[in-house]
């Protein structure tokens, strides 16, 4: 599968998030501790949004080779701060290692990011692109099942209701999946964002969902580790949620829970059940 990071708080040097914890997401793919691979090597991408001024378009970086010896991305990590970062390292599932298949996906102001898989995608690739708004479905790039429901969600309305969006897509891709007698249709982690806010999904049809966390709120974690520097230059607002943790800091993070999802917005964290609606 994949493993991924969504970062949202004080605008910071994307290098600080990507490479210097101890167990980063660079580490990762190479060493995944979590993940159906120990090697993530098919692909990477980042995608960020500027400090300051009103919401635009992220920028997205993806390339077809490995994370870990990069010189662009080290290049790129270590001239770059932002408020709000999306990073993704590949194993493919079966969809071909090209550029356009590599994570986050863009549409407009919106990036998404999955780790998981629809089973037997060939089998209801089809019927699944039938769903897509024709204006929507000329912007899909590549082939993979994960930009397949970013398109579905953005279909059933991304943009205004994201849980109510991305629950209609699952519910489509079980109905479909189950039609063909595909028993467990979906498995993902899910991350979504439009540059102020950050949805983070776990779902999987069979209930056993690939691994997910969230980082402790950082006024806790000043009180039991005054002594780590980092702490004291981020915002309260501060969060990330991780594929698996960057570090052993006790207390640092928290497993989402089976069938949830979280959002994470300034002053309005929440955690919430996932139930997949009928589209």
């Amino acid at each position: 599968m994949c493993r991924w990071l969504a970062y949202s708080g004080s605008p910071m040097l994307l290098d600080s998030i990507l490479y210097r914890p101890k167990h980063s997401l660079i580490d990762q793919s190479l060493h995944a501790r979590m993940g159906v691979e120990t090697t993530n090597g098919d692909g990477f991408g980042i995608g960020w949004y500027m400090d300051g001024g009103a919401v635009g378009t992220p920028a997205i970086v993806r390339d077809v080779g490995p994370a870990w010896n990069n010189r662009n991305l080290r290049e790129i990590a270590g001239h770059v701060m932002s408020p709000l970062l999306f990073a993704h390292i590949r194993a493919s599932t079966g969809t071909a290692v090209q550029q356009t298949n590599c994570h986050p996906f863009r549409h407009g102001r919106w990036m998404w990011m999955h780790n998981g898989s629809i089973a037997d995608f060939h089998r209801i690739r089809r019927d699944l692109c039938l769903a897509v708004d024709p204006v929507l479905f000329l912007d899909i790039e590549g082939t993979t099942d994960s930009e397949m429901m970013f398109f579905l969600a953005l279909t059933f309305g991304l943009e205004d209701d994201p849980p109510g969006a991305v629950a209609r897509m699952v519910g489509l891709v079980e109905r479909v999946g189950r039609e063909q007698g595909i028993a467990d249709p979906v498995q993902m982690t899910v991350a979504v964002t439009d540059g102020a806010a950050i949805w983070a999904f776990r779902y999987a049809s069979g209930g056993r969902a690939r691994s997910l966390f969230y980082s402790s709120k950082v006024e806790s974690l000043r009180a039991l580790h005054p002594e780590v520097e980092l702490l004291r230059e981020v915002s309260d607002e501060t969060r990330l949620v991780v594929s698996e943790p960057l570090g052993d800091l006790p207390g640092a993070w928290n497993e989402v829970p089976e069938g949830a999802y979280g959002v994470v917005r300034a002053g309005a964290d929440a955690l919430h059940t996932f139930t997949p609606v009928p589209a």
